[in-house]
């Protein structure tokens, strides 16, 4: 229950505050981010990587706001997608593929998140394991991946459109050969919410080209999701074991008392983001009470998507936040060095060109013409 006092606090971006937790989250994930690239090694065990990306990011929020009544915790766990796999991959220690390991070449995209009192700072970030030149389609979706992840953060600006997004992320895709991911999803994010309802649609199907349309505000914050294809862009569900799930706003009373129990763990210990069923305290009452849990839609499951064998995906994923002083990257992924990525191909559209290279502040200029046109009235 909400006390007086919590309703009086003023949790947008209008508060310092909120903006300072949010970059705090986003700089953990950031820190966690380059830990567990560097475990990304040929013949290491994706199991144990996610382990140590979990363990990593509770380590370092541990260390901050002590001794304060502050909620603080991971808002995505670790997950490793290796190729063809989309997202969503976090093994559990009975799965049958527990062992599988990374291999030289591997494309590893890589999501992880920390939140402090409910403001996340998720990112995602792709890896070739062992490094070294890039080739080919990869190559290519490499490029596509990162321009297009550019072009959707500039075009996140007040009055302006999700289609904008949509249309840009289209547009540098095919000048690559590749394919955004189809129906993939970025949402508006606020305080203990990473799946709001305005929302940016990749690629859309024929089935959600009727979308809503949504135009963005300043003050949102938004999680900037791309994802790039090789292939045709169509993702479906693996026969691997969904272990991410994230706690809805349905109700039920419960049959089973170890459903009961798996619901009170997941909302003292994760609240209202994902988790994995990994960091859970008991395997045996996890696995049998989840599924009730699922069934009657308490939980939502973050399915493992691939695309077809012999595909591979590339993800880049950026938490902005839409401020009066222009986007401002909560979390991101570091530069990725291009020259690596051999491509033959090129973006040469004109307009997205000079957008990518658009600061992410508003010039002197454009603050001074906000000024004057908001004095207008007054004078």
């Amino acid at each position: 229950m909400v006390n007086a006092e919590e309703n009086q606090i003023d949790y947008s971006l209008a508060n310092p505050d909120t903006l300072t937790k949010y970059k705090l989250a986003g700089e953990i994930s950031g820190k966690v981010l380059e830990q567990v690239k560097a475990l990304c090694v040929d013949g290491a065990v994706i199991l144990e990587v996610c382990k140590a990306g979990d363990e990593a990011l509770e380590a370092e929020i541990a260390k901050v706001y002590k001794g304060k009544k502050v909620l603080k915790g991971v808002a995505f766990p670790t997950s490793l997608a290796v190729n063809n796999i989309a997202a969503h991959v976090s093994p559990y220690p009975s799965d049958a593929d527990a062992a599988a390991a990374l291999a030289a070449g591997d494309v590893v995209k890589i999501s992880l998140g920390a939140h402090i009192d409910g403001f996340a700072g998720i990112v995602a970030d792709s890896v070739v394991v062992g490094g070294g030149e890039v080739a080919g389609a990869v190559a290519d979706a490499f490029h596509a991946a990162w321009l297009a992840s550019e072009a959707a953060i500039r075009l996140v600006q007040p009055a302006g459109t999700n289609w904008a997004v949509t249309d840009a992320v289209d547009k540098v895709a095919a000048a690559f050969g590749v394919k955004p991911v189809e129906d993939m999803l970025s949402h508006q994010q606020k305080r203990n919410a990473i799946d709001e309802e305005k929302r940016i649609i990749l690629n859309p199907s024929e089935g959600k080209k009727k979308s809503a349309d949504c135009t963005f505000e300043e003050g949102e914050v938004y999680g900037i999701d791309i994802l790039i294809s090789t292939g045709e862009g169509k993702v479906k569900p693996t026969e691997a074991r969904t272990t991410i799930y994230k706690k809805t706003a349905t109700t039920y009373d419960l049959k089973l008392k170890a459903s009961r129990a798996i619901m009170v763990e997941i909302n003292h210990k994760f609240g209202a983001f994902p988790f994995t069923l990994r960091n859970l305290e008991d395997e045996k009452k996890a696995l049998m009470g989840i599924q009730e849990c699922k069934q009657r839609g308490l939980l939502a499951p973050y399915d493992v998507l691939a695309e077809k064998k012999g595909q591979t995906i590339v993800q880049f994923y950026t938490t902005i936040a839409v401020t009066k002083n222009g986007i401002v990257k909560i979390s991101g992924p570091a530069v990725p060095e291009l020259a690596k990525f051999k491509t033959e191909k090129k973006l040469e559209d004109k307009d997205l060109l000079n957008l990518i290279a658009k600061s992410l502040k508003p010039s002197s200029k454009n603050k001074k013409k906000k000024a004057a046109k908001a004095e207008a009235p007054a004078a």
